[in-house]
């Protein structure tokens, strides 16, 4: 009786273990990339459509065995930029750099993340809502005047002014912070 509970226990944990697993990538020393759950070579866009597809993966050198996935992935963005239509302009990209080192450094990435969220919050609730509607009714409803439209756009311009405002007091807590340890107080 003992050993069928033990069986049991066994499977559980081998049926959740895929749940938590990350796709491991292991990248060689000749640039090439290897999927070591299919166990096979594959290429930086494929890792892209693992990507696009929510997959759970990490992305490791293989002599070292350092995680290199935002590197991986900020190769695949640059891709994406040198070809077709950039979502970066100059302008954009300039300011992104002139934050790092910055004491806004850490408040900036997250300002962005949380922004890219709910643009793509926004962007599945919209695709959602779209599936039953007909061109006339999705003309009308880009249409600036569309109150659907106005509340979603109202919506996310008001997280994100409300995240803004966040960084803002965070800075200004910072700066009286700094001030303070150089005695210099307001």
């Amino acid at each position: 009786m003992a050993q069928g509970v033990c069986v049991v226990q066994e499977e559980k944990t081998v049926s959740a273990a895929p749940k938590l697993a990350q796709r491991v990538i292991k990248k060689y020393p000749n640039r090439r990339l290897y999927d070591t759950d299919t166990s096979a070579y594959i290429t930086l866009a494929e890792v892209k459509q693992l990507v696009m597809e929510h997959q759970n993966l990490v992305v490791r050198d293989a002599k070292t065995g350092e995680d290199i996935t935002r590197s991986i992935l900020l190769q695949i963005i640059l891709e994406e930029e040198a070809g077709g239509a950039p979502l970066f302009t100059e302008a954009v990209l300039s300011n992104i750099i002139r934050v790092y080192g910055h004491a806004m450094q850490g408040f900036m990435g997250s300002y962005l993340e949380k922004n890219v969220q709910l643009f793509t919050d926004m962007q599945t609730k919209l695709a959602e809502q779209s599936q039953s509607i007909t061109p006339e009714i999705w003309a009308q409803f880009m249409s600036a005047q569309s109150p659907m439209m106005q509340g979603l756009m109202g919506n996310y311009a008001e997280q994100s002014r409300s995240m803004f405002t966040q960084m803002q007091e965070k800075m200004q807590q910072q700066t009286e912070q700094m001030l303070g340890v150089l005695g210099l107080k307001r």
